[in-house]
């Protein structure tokens, strides 16, 4: 009667135990996005703040509805007659402002820069973020530099950081002829990133994800030079997911690791290395190009 007692209690509380995880596997299913975007209204800064000059730009999106909304940019123009341009990608927290990091090195190397903030972020419009929708802003962000502003796709540079990275890659891949995408602290997948946060490794991360952004898949599929850049000391993203990407990339390629770098502040510690280093990926571009045009 007593080992009966024990066997029955036992069962309930397994019978509990699985009811309670498939409660936290279908939670993390329906409410993931609000734990991988992290958006703020509120910009604390901008480039004016940094002595650079700039414009405001607002870029229209058409939703999967049909709506027209608007998405936030900055336009900071090089100092240079330079036509290059660099399209930021931000990543995953708080808006545009809390980006600023590397866009002196980039405007002391004459790119002209873009910045957008992804719809739900900053002043952009629309409603909380969701991975299709950010490949859709970048592509947005895409046409207005290509159509209205009429600048060459072969002048574009693409840059994200860390989830900005798997934006970068998305739209890269699907603009061939862009002279190179460059990923600052990216992952492979956000499965990948699920397995190395402890607090999340008993989750079967395959089955739960629906936000998969997935870069070592899309790799196989890139046709413009990469970059990748990362801090040996970054505590957020492994240094390692950099070295998986670039040893898979099946185009030219360089990779960066800054000694000391976090995940938030490589351009900063990089410094001078750091501009060598997307001076070195710009002439690799151009070569490319030029090898591209004699066939």
């Amino acid at each position: 009667m007593v080992i009966n007692f024990w066997i029955k209690l036992l069962l309930k509380g397994l019978g509990l135990g699985v009811i309670a995880y498939l409660l936290i596997c279908i939670a993390l299913w329906i409410w993931q996005k609000r734990l991988i975007f992290s958006p703020s209204s509120r910009i604390k800064s901008t480039p004016s703040d940094l002595g650079l000059a700039y414009s405001q730009v607002w870029i229209p999106v058409l939703t999967w509805e049909g709506k027209l909304e608007k998405m936030h940019a900055w336009w900071i123009p090089s100092e240079s007659s330079s036509s290059e341009v660099l399209l930021y990608l931000h990543g995953n927290g708080v808006n545009m402002g809390a980006n600023l990091g590397p866009i002196e090195k980039f405007h002391q190397m004459g790119f002209n820069v873009l910045m957008i903030d992804y719809r739900g972020y900053g002043r952009s419009e629309g409603k909380f973020p969701s991975e299709s929708e950010v490949y859709r802003d970048a592509q947005a962000a895409w046409d207005y530099l290509v159509l209205k502003q009429k600048i060459a796709p072969e002048a574009i540079f693409i840059f994200g950081h860390s989830l900005g990275g798997a934006v970068a890659i998305d739209l890269a891949v699907r603009k061939p002829n862009a002279a190179g995408v460059i990923l600052e602290s990216a992952f492979t997948s956000m499965v990948d990133m699920i397995d190395h946060l402890p607090l999340y490794r008993f989750i079967p991360a395959k089955l739960v994800l629906n936000q998969r952004f997935d870069n070592l898949s899309k790799l196989k599929l890139l046709r413009v030079p990469l970059m990748l850049i990362h801090g040996t000391q970054d505590c957020t993203v492994p240094p390692s997911m950099s070295q998986v990407l670039y040893d898979l990339a099946p185009v030219p390629k360089q990779l960066l690791f800054i000694p000391l770098a976090g995940h938030n502040d490589v351009s900063r510690v990089g410094g001078e290395d750091y501009i060598q280093g997307l001076e070195n990926f710009r002439q690799l571009a151009l070569t490319h190009q030029r090898q591209l045009a004699e066939r």
